[in-house]
């Protein structure tokens, strides 16, 4: 190894020991970095069975020029499964549940929304409407039919607007998981939601200092943590906020205004197919009774199944249960 690939090595070794805490943890890193650094003449990229170099991810332009992020895991002749993220986040917030569902046989896609993780970040265009019409460009793009479509959070939303804007032709069952539809904001035909004054609270908190918000969302009640004898995931905690931070800030700042305002109702009286709803009975941040159980409600012959106790973040505090939930519906 050169003078050179030396220093490499040990800066990159370093900087592995101050993220991973030093100690037997950063010994583990160090030598396959130094190889990394080190830059064998010999050495071949990683290919997949057939002889092409292997890839995780790649991207759609939209008609309008936005970049969307996307991952496709799993067998190509299996089922589609699209699975929407919420706010602040990004396709990574799945990455549990598409990798057991592709392990399941389901070719499972994953996007990030425009504005939001790997995606570009328009100036315009933060809103429902918008994200249905990506996503819809997207289902275009992939050609992708019979689909088993679902939405965490904010993505509830744009799956919910998706069927309003496009139908469920190509869409064979749905899923709302800790979703925002109907309507979250409250309104004189809608008592049960929120006032507005709660989403002006986070677009200020946004302003005046987004890393501390979302800190404070991510090790509080987004999970719950901040309920007596919880045992706060400080993983859970990094994860949530990094992808929080990489997406833009006028982006995130704009779809406040997009999950909380955004009245989907007449939205949910189109889905024609099986309807699975999940909710926590303690979600803090989209109640139950304002949002899952309002939407079964709406849409006929939903399947509402409420976790006692759960949080809005329950694809991560109850990912067993929330597994083997939604492979019986889709396996249904």
């Amino acid at each position: 190894m050169s003078k050179e690939n030396q220093d490499q090595a040990v800066s990159l070794s370093r900087r592995s020991a101050m993220f991973s805490g030093a100690g037997a943890a950063a010994a583990a890193v160090a030598v396959p970095l130094a190889a990394l650094a080190g830059g064998s003449a010999q050495a071949a990229p990683v290919v997949n069975g057939k002889g092409a170099v292997a890839k995780t991810g790649s991207t759609i332009t939209t008609r309008d020029g936005v970049e969307i992020y996307y991952k496709d895991w799993g067998p190509r002749n299996g089922q589609p499964v699209i699975l929407s993220h919420g706010w602040p986040l990004s396709s990574d917030s799945w990455e549990s549940a598409a990798f057991f569902l592709a392990n399941n046989g389901f070719r499972v896609i994953t996007h990030d929304r425009r504005g939001h993780g790997r995606s570009s970040q328009p100036w315009e265009g933060n809103d429902m409407d918008h994200y249905a019409d990506d996503l819809a460009q997207l289902i275009e793009a992939l050609n992708l039919n019979n689909i088993i479509l679902a939405g965490f959070s904010t993505g509830g939303g744009e799956v919910a607007r998706y069927v309003g804007r496009y139908g469920t032709k190509r869409i064979a069952k749905l899923g709302l998981i800790s979703a925002v539809p109907p309507l979250m904001l409250k309104t004189a035909d809608n008592p049960g939601g929120l006032p507005i004054e709660v989403f002006d609270g986070i677009r200020a908190a946004s302003v005046k200092d987004r890393g501390q918000l979302y800190l404070d969302l991510a090790s509080g009640p987004f999970y719950n943590y901040n309920r007596p004898g919880a045992k706060p995931s400080q993983g859970i905690i990094q994860a949530w906020y990094s992808q929080g931070m990489q997406g833009g800030f006028k982006n995130t700042y704009d779809s406040i205004k997009a999950f909380s305002e955004t009245d989907f109702r007449d939205d949910l009286k189109k889905f024609d197919k099986p309807t699975l709803v999940i909710h926590g009975e303690d979600d803090q941040i989209v109640p139950i009774d304002a949002a899952g159980r309002a939407s079964a409600k709406i849409v006929k012959h939903a399947k509402l199944i409420t976790y006692p106790g759960a949080p809005h973040g329950l694809t991560d505090t109850h990912k067993d249960k929330f597994h083997a939930d939604f492979l019986a519906f889709a396996k249904s």
